[in-house]
């Protein structure tokens, strides 16, 4: 019997977390999972509808996640790392039990561990001897190379280059198509924009952009 879960979030993230669940069930032998629906606080109408198309209910705001979680697996489908550190120490104080979810067309290699909660979408790569924290999220397309640490609620958004034996540390973004060089740490809480090249260690909480990233 498939297991039933719950999406947090209705905005873009939360509609491709529906997408990469489905994708499970459709390459299993039997569905893995059922998706119960989603929640979020106060969707737009265009998430709203877009939701809708799909096929998907929206449960109610955050509050309605509580009454489920003795049955029903959680997973955060938030880009923002700051909000999904907030919502799981909510949704874990209540009981909550998050899923790992891996698409079946992304390539993770071999000695990989990868933390519940995170998502890892259709056509990333996650190469060798890697590590990845509580709910972190592998965007589409995105490689991450051998020997990296990623740590909690890292976000690796479309098309972004993690080079080898790179550590990033918790709750950081890295933006669509930015390459980190190798031997290299992002501190906690950074932000590299979108399309840098990082060639030096990030602070922690330093927002850094360009090529070479400042």
């Amino acid at each position: 019997m498939p297991e039933d879960i719950i999406i947090v979030g209705a905005g873009g993230f939360g509609r491709e977390t529906i997408d990469v669940v489905r994708a499970i069930n459709a390459t299993a032998t039997e569905p893995v999972w059922n998706v119960l629906g989603v929640v979020d606080d106060g969707p737009s109408p265009v998430h709203g509808a877009r939701l809708a198309a799909l096929g998907i209910p929206h449960l109610g705001d955050i509050e309605e996640l509580r009454s489920h979680v003795a049955s029903a697996r959680y997973v955060i489908g938030i880009g923002s790392p700051s909000v999904r550190a907030q919502l799981s120490e909510r949704i874990d104080s209540w009981g909550g039990r998050a899923a790992t979810l891996i698409h079946p067309a992304a390539v993770v290699g071999s000695e990989v561990r990868i933390g519940e909660g995170s998502v890892v979408c259709g056509g990333a790569q996650i190469s060798t001897n890697i590590v990845l924290g509580r709910h972190v999220h592998i965007n589409p397309g995105a490689i991450v190379g051998h020997d990296c640490r990623l740590e909690d609620y890292v976000s690796i958004n479309p098309g972004a280059v993690i080079s080898g034996d790179v550590r990033v540390d918790s709750g950081t973004l890295i933006g669509a198509g930015a390459v980190i060089l190798q031997l290299l740490e992002v501190g906690p809480g950074a932000l590299v924009a979108a399309s840098a090249c990082v060639t030096k260690n990030v602070p922690a909480g330093a927002t850094v952009r360009g090529v070479p990233a400042r």
